[in-house]
């Protein structure tokens, strides 16, 4: 037999046993069926011409089906990671206790005055329960609720990056966009998550504490239970909103820093600091475009008729601050260089 043909049969041997993959340094390992990727055939010149030619869009079709699922997938893993972590879970609880504490301080309060020692406060609860809600809106609005959302917003990017697991998460197909997107719509689910806590709580405990019926709004006319909760609703949607245009504020300080508490406490700053520009009168003139000033009038759903004209402005401004930090998270993430 010759050499050649002896080559030739060693080498069968070797493919039907097994090749033995050498690289420098290391021990040779077995390479099976179970060890080489597998891939899919690819498709013959004709099928992809027929392809094309009945359908057109078949192939790009499902490719944006394979994308979306993916989208969503995602969201759903940042959900359930958000609304499983202990700290979130504190901050909801605290949020849902502040109200009972409320609701109880007023009932002692109107229990032991009488009835022209009453505030119009205090006045309001003893005949509408639902006022409570309202109440409790107007407390928290302006600090509490805006620290919650600031954690979950300003954790978004600085925290990835911070634990060094932004890398990881840009390495899989997901894409800068899609990323960013779905950390944004995590933190406005949490925001109304944390809307929500609070006017449940608060509603049942101005019904456990304080008759229920008729509302009296602030305009002095009065309206039934039903249209009162829908008036809750309504409030629901818009401090909800006003949760959503701060988180793609904190998002944005977010992208800048690999600190989660530097982006979280930057948030807080802006807000104290637009609290201090709007007590003072001088400043009156640039009062209207900050974002706190919008956050109370919420009470337009408590006039009579509903204050849509306050509500609509308060929504366009909402809107005005989730485009305009939107755009800065984007620019700043998309040309971000990731290192860690």
């Amino acid at each position: 037999m010759s050499t050649a043909e002896t080559r030739t049969q060693a080498g069968a041997g070797a493919a039907a046993a097994g090749q033995l993959r050498r690289m420098p340094g290391l021990v040779p390992v077995t390479e099976t069926l179970r060890t080489v990727e597998r891939r899919a055939p690819e498709p013959l010149a004709g099928d992809a011409g027929e392809d094309a030619g009945a359908g057109g869009f078949t192939g790009g079709d499902a490719a944006g089906g394979l994308r979306m699922g993916a989208f969503w997938r995602l969201l759903g893993s940042e959900l359930a990671l958000t609304f499983r972590r202990p700290r979130n879970m504190a901050l909801l609880a605290v949020l849902g206790v502040v109200p009972v504490i409320l609701g109880i301080g007023l009932r002692l309060a109107s229990s032991t005055a009488g009835d022209g020692e009453m505030g119009g406060v205090v006045q309001n609860l003893a005949g509408n329960s639902l006022m409570l809600t309202f109440l409790s809106f107007s407390f928290l609005v302006l600090l509490l609720m805006p620290v919650a959302v600031s954690v979950v917003a300003g954790d978004a990017i600085a925290g990835e990056a911070g634990g060094g697991t932004l890398r990881y998460l840009l390495a899989a197909p997901a894409g800068r966009g899609r990323l960013l997107a779905v950390k944004y719509l995590n933190a406005v689910v949490f925001g109304y998550a944390v809307t929500a806590v609070v006017a449940v709580t608060a509603l049942l405990t101005g019904l456990a504490l304080f008759p229920g019926g008729s509302v009296t709004l602030l305009s002095g006319t009065t309206i039934t239970m039903g249209e009162g909760l829908l008036r809750i609703l309504l409030a629901v949607g818009y401090v909800g909103a006003a949760m959503a245009a701060l988180a793609a504020v904190a998002l944005a300080l977010s992208t800048f820093t690999e600190v989660a508490i530097g982006a979280i406490a930057g948030t807080l700053v802006l807000l104290v600091v637009c609290q201090v520009v709007r007590a003072v009168p001088a400043l009156d003139p640039i009062t209207p475009y900050l974002l706190p000033t919008r956050f109370t009038d919420f009470d337009g759903v408590l006039r009579d008729p509903v204050d849509y004209a306050a509500l609509r402005d308060g929504l366009l401004a909402f809107a005005a601050y989730i485009a305009l930090f939107g755009s800065i998270a984007w620019a700043r993430f998309s040309g971000k260089d990731i290192t860690s």
